[in-house]
Parts: C-alpha cells; structure tokens; sequence
C-alpha cells in the first residue's frame, strides 16, 4: 500500500442536479467543456493531478500546498468570470492518503470532502494545516470560522473560510517568488 502527504482539493459543482433536470445533455457537454477548458489546465498548471471526476464532483491532489490553494482561488475566479451559472464548492486538506490504482483514499481525503461541504457556493475551506501553510505565502483574507463537527470525523476540524480572495494578488507572489504563471 502506497502512502504520501498530499494537499487535497474537493470540488462541487452547485445546483448539477437542478442543472441535469432542467437541460441533461446541455449540462454534460456545458460541464464536460468548463472542465476540459478551465479545471484540467488550472490543476496541471499548478502541479495537480485530477484523481477523478464524478459527474458534479471533482477530486485533486496537489505536492505543494500553496498550489493547492492559489490553484482553486483561480479556478473560482475563472468559472465564476467565464462562466456565470455555475459555482463550485472546494475544500482543501493536507493529509495522508493512501494511493491505489490510480485513486485516493484516506481520512484526508474524506475530511477534505467534508470541508467542501461547508463551503459556499463560489467558495474555498480549508483545515487549520492548509491555513497554516499559505499563512504569509499568498495574498488571501481567511476568517477562522471555528472548530467544526462533520459527518463521520471523529474529532472536530478547525476551518478557514477563504474570503475576499485577490486571484491576481496571488499570482504576484507567486511571479514575485520567481514563479511565472503563462497568460
């Protein structure tokens, strides 16, 4: 069994079972192009891999923390500019997972998933170890939203809401740091 630290990126798509309900073909393909366009470049641009999707859900993992975090503040300021009717929700963990043919498993994965849920919609949560890490790296307000029980993790996880997050801010410390992102 393989096992390794990773930061974990949970995304939701908002409203997919109302979507699916009023137009299922148009939602697929509308859903399918945003993330072949949009999520697959952000993720591989920022060192990701996307583990898998599931139709409203996708599930990333990152080496890097800080990429993690800068690549779902982009991703949030990309879909809600490019485009308008959908929303994702993300939560983001680093955690030991467990790595078999191909997916991810573990309580990082899991508290990573339920961090997402808490999430508003256009949103980023992160655990208090995520926080820790980007604290002072990227240019982002995060309020401390408490210790928080959630569905089937034994001990409560503290979680920061990503507010007001500045995209472009990011990016600059990431360029000022020597590290280009392409136009």
């Amino acid at each position: 069994m393989e096992r390794r630290l990773a930061a974990i990126v949970a995304a939701d798509l908002v409203g997919y079972s109302r979507l699916m309900s009023e137009d299922e073909a148009g939602t697929i393909s509308a859903v399918s192009h945003l993330i072949s366009a949009t999520v697959e470049p952000l993720v591989a641009r920022h060192g990701g891999r996307i583990v898998k999707l599931m139709g409203d859900g996708i599930l990333a993992e990152f080496a890097s923390v800080v990429d993690a975090v800068a690549c779902s503040v982009e991703w949030q300021e990309k879909v809600s500019r490019e485009a308008g009717k959908f929303n994702f929700r993300i939560g983001i963990n680093l955690g030991d997972i467990v790595i078999q043919d191909g997916d991810i498993f573990g309580n990082g994965v899991n508290i990573a998933a339920r961090l997402e849920g808490l999430a508003e919609p256009g949103g980023i949560c992160v655990s208090s170890n995520v926080y820790e890490e980007v604290k002072g790296k990227l240019d982002l307000a995060c309020e401390d939203i408490g210790q928080q029980t959630v569905k089937n993790i034994a001990e409560p996880i503290r979680v920061y809401r990503v507010n007001g997050a500045e995209p472009k801010a990011a990016v600059g410390v990431l360029q000022n740091s020597g590290f280009a992102l392409p136009d």
